[in-house]
Order: structure tokens, then sequence, then C-alpha cells
């Protein structure tokens, strides 16, 4: 019996110790997780969430408010899509406004509109967030702003920007022009430019133009013909990223390199932003670190 009793000791020890083995099985694997090293980036902001759970994934100063550049004319859009009755195929003419303030500022990248033309609401959005035409976003604040001067519907139409910005609780955020170009009181945060980019993102038109590489435009001409406008997108996440849906690149001497991006993967969609990041290659790097991490996350 002493002999059998002891058998049953060691056999239970074996049990115990395989139980032990496994129970430190389960913990290891939660424990490696938890090790995964958030990327080093050298924008001086950033920001990356879940935009399906709105779970945050990675913060750098991510309610610092810095200037945004062109990252603005994804509220300029957002109010243009937001607006009651829109017709997207609705004709704007091309004024020469809109091609005087491209010359008037040296950082206004521009869509090339030509004067007289008569582009639709959609193509104006193509041509905003594509080639990142500050003539587009101009022709699109004098359409959907209201007033009886071009002054005043800008105005108007800026103030819907800001009103945006506090409905969807963007309490870093405020812009004083349509495009980026400010005057010194246009800002945000990483935090909430992904938040905003994430809400755009429910517009199916957002979707599909800042998900566009490239585009041939048909535009009727003041004669009453038609030429073909091509726009390429400045981000250069498409095409080079697996996933990648957008969103808007920015640059300027206050703003340096910026760029709000997003990827899907096996039906999880990354979302984030980098504001100041030190050059063009750097921002598309820091972003490609951001939404890996995203991803493992």
């Amino acid at each position: 019996m002493k002999n059998g009793i002891t058998g049953m000791r060691r056999a239970s020890a074996v049990v115990v110790t395989a139980g032990a083995v496994l129970a430190a099985g389960a913990f290891a694997a939660p424990a490696q997780a938890a090790t995964l090293k958030a990327p080093a980036i050298t924008a001086k902001g950033g920001f990356v969430m879940n935009n399906g759970t709105g779970k945050t994934l990675f913060t750098k100063t991510a309610d610092t408010r810095r200037s945004t550049g062109s990252t603005t004319k994804i509220m300029t859009a957002r109010v243009v899509l937001g607006q009651k009755n829109l017709d997207l195929d609705s004709k704007v003419t091309i004024q020469k406004a809109y091609s005087d303030y491209i010359v008037d500022n040296n950082w206004a990248s521009s869509a090339r509109l030509i004067v007289g033309d008569k582009v639709t609401v959609r193509q104006l959005l193509y041509g905003l967030m594509l080639p990142s035409g500050c003539d587009a976003a101009y022709a699109l604040a004098d359409k959907f702003g209201t007033g009886s001067t071009r002054a005043a519907r800008v105005k108007s139409f800026i103030g819907k920007m800001n009103a945006t910005a506090k409905s969807l609780g963007l309490k870093n955020t405020h812009f004083d022009s349509f495009d980026g170009i400010g005057r010194g009181a246009n800002y945000s945060t990483p935090r909430d430019l992904t938040k905003l980019a994430g809400n755009a993102m429910k517009y199916s038109t957002f979707r599909s133009v800042v998900k566009t590489k490239s585009t041939k435009q048909k535009v009727t001409t003041k004669s009453g013909g038609y030429r073909y406008m091509e726009w390429t997108n400045t981000n250069t996440l498409l095409g080079s990223y697996r996933g990648a849906i957008g969103v808007k690149t920015g640059s300027g001497p206050e703003s340096k390199y910026c760029l709000v991006f997003a990827a899907t993967r096996g039906g999880k969609t990354v979302i984030g932003t980098v504001l100041a990041s030190s050059s063009l290659a750097n921002r598309t790097a820091d972003a490609k670190k951001l939404l890996d991490y995203g991803f493992k996350k």
C-alpha cells in the first residue's frame, strides 16, 4: 500500500506541474502582447484609433494645438457634405477671384481651375482633396456660404466650419480659413483631426474621393464645350501601403508636414494623424509605422 500511495502522490505531482505549465502558458500570451512597443515618430504630434470602436491605440502630444495646413480641407469637405438637400451635380462657375487667390498666396496649392469653366460640386471635392486645390476650396466656400458679397459668404462658410467642429466635440480646433492658409488662428490637434476624419468617412462621397489615386474629370467650358481636368492625389500612402483608403495631406511654413491617414485590413479600420513631421518622407514613414502598430494592437 505504501508503494501505491507514493505512486499516487507522484501522479498528482505530475498533474499539478502540467496544470501549472498550462496556466503559465495561458498568461504568457497576453504578457507578450502587452510588450508591443510603441513606435518612435519624427512628427511632434500623433494620434491613432480604431475607427470602428473609437479605441485609442497611440498618442504623442495628441491634444497639443498645432497649425494644420491643408488637412483643414477635411472640414471644408465635411461642411459641404453636411448641407441639406445637397446636389453634388450642381455646377459652379469658376471666378477670377479663385485663381487670383492662388497667385497671391505662395503656399496655395492649385487644382488649376480655369476661369469661366462650369465645374460640379462633386468635381470640386476631387479638386479639393486630391491636388489639395485652394482654388477649389475657395469655390466651395463661396458656393455654400451665405451673404450678398463673396467676403460675407466666405466668412459665413468658415463660421460653419467652426460650428461643425463644436458640434463634433472638437474642443481644441478652430478655423480662420477655408483651406489652411490661416491668419494665426487656424489650429487643431492629432486627436481632433482624427475624430473629424472618422466622422467625414461616414459619407460615401468622402470615402470615394479620398481613396482615389487619380482622376480625369470632364468639365464644361465657358463657350459651352468641354475639357478634361486631371488630378493626382498627394497622399502617397495610396498604392504604397496595403489597405490604405485615405485621407489628406498638409504642409506649410507653420504646420510643417502633416498627414491624416486611414487603412482597412481584415475588417479593421485604423485611422490617425501626424502633425509637424520634418519632411514629406518622414510623415509617410511615421504614418506607416503607426498603421502597422495600430493593426497589431
